[in-house]
């Protein structure tokens, strides 16, 4: 890959180049510097301001609340467009290292979703660190895909077409239910993973090469990962997918990564891994942008790109299924 150019910031496209100086310029304190409270509020108003407005339509926007194992109810979000069907559903899980991110800051994405794949979006509030540790955060994506493909009928839904996706630690949280669904046979369409966390430590030439200055910094992820779990951890393949024992029998994977991100080179791992093991995988890399860039709509033009190749992805899949 591009881990060993010698002036990464050269890869950067004229818009997300543009981007970052605006950044730089307004000079913000890094998140690991605020309270989790401060951090998510940053998030929660900040990041919008980078997405598509105003916010594409859908017909159907309904606040929901799903059980968590332990009674807690999980706040969320269900997208839908008109239909005489009943609808197969994707669970969004949103990125945010674990610590921000919100059914606000996913909003747009996973309103783009539902549009072009022509399905249901579910997007969880699942609980954050440092509040709630690991594995709380996988406890409640699993329960709420559980609930979902249990419960789902109930809000019209055709839960005998489901899929889970997220970004980033999102993205983590969705391959590992990914994982815990083929071990209990829970059969699902599509991993929908936009550049999600899949290794243990951070050490690949990706995260030398991006690690400052390409929108998620090294103090960042070290931050997040503090606030989740503890180093006698990190191992876990709930927190680190590709440690899991055995890839194989996994539901076929969409894998969008960011050129110059951080995350890049562990995902082209991840969609190898899957690949090896028998696993269908479509892999896109696009170039020149950087980790988050698919809420970005507004700044970054190639977040449209990935949009809809996210939901053609999504839309095949389910039409592929058993109906």
């Amino acid at each position: 890959m591009s881990s060993h150019h010698t002036n990464p910031r050269s890869l950067l496209n004229a818009a997300t180049r543009s981007l970052l100086e605006r950044v730089h310029r307004a000079g913000r304190p890094p998140m690991a510097t605020m309270t989790p409270t401060q951090a998510r509020e940053f998030y929660d108003i900040g990041g919008p301001m980078l997405d598509l407005q105003p916010a594409p339509q859908v017909d159907r926007v309904e606040d929901i609340t799903v059980p968590a194992r332990d009674g807690h109810h999980m706040p969320a979000r269900l997208y839908a467009p008109r239909s005489n069907a009943t609808l197969p559903v994707l669970l969004y899980i949103h990125g945010g290292g674990f610590s921000v991110g919100s059914l606000t800051t996913h909003d747009v994405l996973c309103r783009q979703l539902s549009r072009q794949a022509h399905c249901a979006v579910v997007s969880l509030d699942y609980r954050l660190a440092p509040e709630h540790r690991f594995p709380t955060a996988v406890h409640d994506s699993w329960d709420a895909l559980n609930w979902l493909h249990q419960n789902g009928q109930s809000l019209g839904l055709d839960t005998t077409r489901l899929a889970v996706g997220g970004d980033s630690a999102g993205g983590t949280l969705a391959a590992v239910c990914a994982l815990m669904a083929r071990d209990v046979g829970l059969p699902l369409c599509l991993q929908l993973l936009f550049y999600p966390g899949c290794i243990s430590r951070q050490n690949t030439a990706s995260h030398h090469t991006f690690a400052e200055g390409f929108m998620l910094d090294k103090a960042t992820v070290d931050w997040f990962f503090d606030n989740y779990i503890d180093q006698a951890d990190r191992d876990d393949w709930r927190f680190a997918p590709m440690n899991a024992p055995d890839h194989a029998g996994l539901a076929p994977a969409w894998i969008g990564l960011a050129e110059c991100d951080p995350l890049v080179d562990e995902g082209v791992q991840y969609a190898d891994q899957l690949r090896m093991s028998g696993v269908a995988v479509d892999l896109e890399v696009y170039k020149g942008v950087v980790h988050g860039f698919i809420t970005m709509g507004r700044a970054i033009p190639d977040a449209l790109t990935a949009h809809a190749d996210a939901g053609r992805a999504l839309g095949q899949a389910f039409d592929l299924a058993p109906q």
